[in-house]
């Protein structure tokens, strides 16, 4: 994805100096300045040099400007900078939860919205930040009433409905740790991430409504239960209206008392989470993220990047399978109305999306790459068809926005009038955070994201470790993040954890991205640098894939690959090489994709299946991804592999000549 280095920008904050004037970020750092000697001058360029070069003081000064509260104090911001092992704000202890539920002590607002729930049928429900708080309160008491004490698992099968909210919440509340999958991962996937935390509680629905379908998941529910032996309650959301079931709770119980919340006030460390991001070999990596770290990290985003406040309604299209969920629940810090949708992003067609932002009144719109993509390619006019008018932001992640698909929202949104600030972000689940995208003092130019992140210090390096500016790298982050990772879970020495980030670079946190850092400062994503599965931005192991097919005996082994292509979208072909005797015709194919949508998830069912005549090895047996992945990007074979390490040179000629057709 290139953008032209002489092209004017497609938006610029001005010529409204009001607009500058009134975003928080120039608030911040004005106040900033004053307080803390950020510099008054030089504006958002300078502010970030600072956050970076004066770390410490810098996320002294948002936790200040955001009013965290701290139970008991810290004895330093940064007690030790070392990554990975970073500590943050020692001593302190507080409560997220505490945080988020804040905006229903303020007499004027208690009764205002906090979530708004849409589903299939564009019904919409409102959930008041009193009732929110009060339910939230309800919950956490009849956990602690089920013997759940700080750092006990607590999970949740379910759909992105009000109801997981509150189960989040009220763990957090009492210092457990939320874990959740959607309900449309297999249950052999929701096993693979839920076993290794091994959860005392585990919230379900009877099953969802997507695409204008009733799915039922009361048989993969009962299969989670016997497969959790350290379940000691199941909490029953009905859906669908089925009854509950024997030996499980029901939500409405649970959640019916008026009491006042307890908030557990843990240390600043105190796991909030465990998201799941595979890598490219064995199970998901379980991945701990702490009640301080995300509390400051996001009030940082959303706060000063994404400019939300009291006043806006923030919209995500998101499972609660994907770290946008928990992003987008922690609008709740800056008082902004969640808006919460259900459903499929197409039904009943393309423009569903459009439909909640203007039946919601969305300030700003979230969405994927993809989908943004999608809407050009049906010839949909939502800014003609539908009012709006709120709308102040389209922000997109999941993928890089094509080039085209900039264009294409600034020009359905300016011929009517509006002034459209679109902010691609690119982050991870790794850190729940976004490391580069909105800011809404800078112009946006067409291709690029605005700029790396407050308090991110963002590098593109070659492979020796020479930072790099106007030219491809990998995307590094050289000082510590907040909601970088304690830990992860079932890594008692810490190996997994150092391997995933800093085993090119030691002491410095790699990605895995491919990135352009430009020379007016802004950063162009061209992809993942490693082959882990990047789908609708939920990341994918090809490990699972392979466990799930190999085990039809109809294939000897497998290769997956997951490319981005230039128009946005996202090509995933999976190479079989078949048993003696098997034929790929359709009913493998059907097979092949059952098994992986059934056993794993629907997102990452392949596009192709195509038949090899063998698979690439490293000498030690390793299959071949990452080189194969360059060859089908049209790299020449002698550039994306080292010959002498392969056990079979003359497969990779197959894939050389694939690439060469696409092509």
């Amino acid at each position: 994805m290139t953008s032209a280095a002489g092209e004017a920008p497609l938006w610029q904050p001005e010529p409204e100096p009001e607009r500058v004037e009134a975003a928080a970020v120039t608030r911040f750092q004005r106040w900033a300045a004053g307080r803390y000697g950020a510099p008054a001058d030089g504006g958002y360029a300078a502010l970030h040099r600072w956050s970076v070069d004066e770390l410490d003081t810098f996320w002294e000064a948002v936790a200040d400007w955001f009013d965290v509260r701290f139970s008991t104090p810290y004895d330093a911001v940064l007690g030790d900078r070392t990554m990975p092992g970073a500590q943050w704000f020692p001593g302190a202890t507080l409560n997220y939860a505490e945080h988020a539920l804040r905006t229903a002590d303020d007499p004027l607002r208690a009764d205002t919205p906090a979530l708004l729930y849409v589903d299939e049928t564009q019904t919409q429900v409102s959930i008041s930040w009193s009732e929110l708080r009060r339910q939230t309160a309800s919950l956490a008491a009849e956990l602690r009433a089920l013997g759940v004490t700080p750092g006990d698992r607590v999970s949740g099968y379910l759909p992105n409905i009000p109801q997981a909210v509150v189960a989040f919440l009220a763990t957090a509340a009492v210092g457990a740790v939320w874990t959740s999958c959607a309900p449309d991962f297999g249950a052999r996937s929701v096993l693979d991430r839920f076993q290794q935390v091994e959860p005392v509680v585990l919230f379900t629905v009877d099953g969802y409504r997507y695409g204008g379908k009733e799915h039922d998941r009361t048989s993969t529910v009962a299969e989670l239960r016997s497969e959790l032996p350290t379940l000691r309650a199941v909490v029953h959301i009905p859906l669908l209206g089925t009854d509950t079931p024997e030996g499980t709770l029901e939500w409405s119980v649970l959640t019916a008392s008026d009491t006042e919340p307890v908030f557990e006030q843990v240390p600043f460390e105190h796991p909030l989470w465990v998201l799941y991001s595979s890598g490219t070999t064995g199970l998901p990596k379980a991945i701990v993220q702490s009640q301080g770290g995300i509390l400051l990290e996001h009030f940082k985003q959303i706060g000063l990047h994404c400019d939300l406040g009291p006043d806006d309604r923030f919209f995500w299209y998101t499972s609660t399978g994907w770290m946008m969920w928990n992003f987008l629940v922690s609008g709740l810090l800056t008082g902004t109305t969640l808006v919460l949708y259900d459903g499929s992003p197409g039904y009943p067609d393309v423009q569903a999306q459009w439909r909640v932002a203007e039946l919601t009144g969305a300030t700003l719109f979230g969405t994927s790459a993809a989908y943004v993509m999608a809407c050009r390619k049906a010839d949909v006019h939502p800014g003609r068809d539908h009012d709006l008018s709120r709308v102040q932001c389209v922000a997109t992640t999941g993928s890089p926005l094509p080039p085209d698909g900039f264009r294409w929202l600034h020009d359905e949104f300016t011929h009517t009038g509006a002034d459209l600030w679109i902010a691609s972000v690119s982050g991870g689940t790794d850190v729940c955070s976004c490391f580069a995208g909105a800011v809404p003092t800078l112009p946006v130019h067409i291709g690029e994201l605005q700029a790396p992140c407050l308090g991110t210090d963002l590098q593109s390096w070659d492979p020796s470790g020479k930072p790099l500016t106007g030219e491809v790298g990998e995307l590094v982050v050289t000082a510590p993040m907040p909601s970088m990772p304690v830990r992860f879970w079932n890594d008692p020495d810490g190996r997994r954890y150092h391997d995933s980030y800093f085993d090119m670079y030691p002491g410095v946190w790699r990605h895995g991205d491919w990135i352009t850092l430009t020379d007016r400062g802004s950063v162009i994503i061209h992809g993942r640098s490693d082959s882990t599965l990047n789908r609708q931005g939920v990341r994918m192991g090809s490990a699972d894939i392979y466990e799930a097919v190999e085990r039809l005996p109809e294939i000897r082994e497998s290769l997956v690959i997951g490319l981005e292509e230039p128009d946005g979208g996202y090509w995933m072909p999976l190479f079989v090489h078949l048993a003696e005797g098997a034929t790929l015709d359709d009913e493998l194919r059907d097979s092949i994709k059952r098994t992986i949508r059934e056993d794993l998830s629907p997102r990452h069912v392949p596009d192709e299946v195509i038949e090899v005549p063998g698979i690439p090895h490293t000498l030690t047996g390793k299959r071949i991804e990452v080189p194969v992945k360059r060859l089908l990007q049209g790299t020449a074979l002698s550039k994306a592999v080292n010959p002498g390490s392969v056990d079979n040179l003359e497969l990779l000629r197959f894939y050389e000549e694939l690439a060469r057709d696409r092509h």
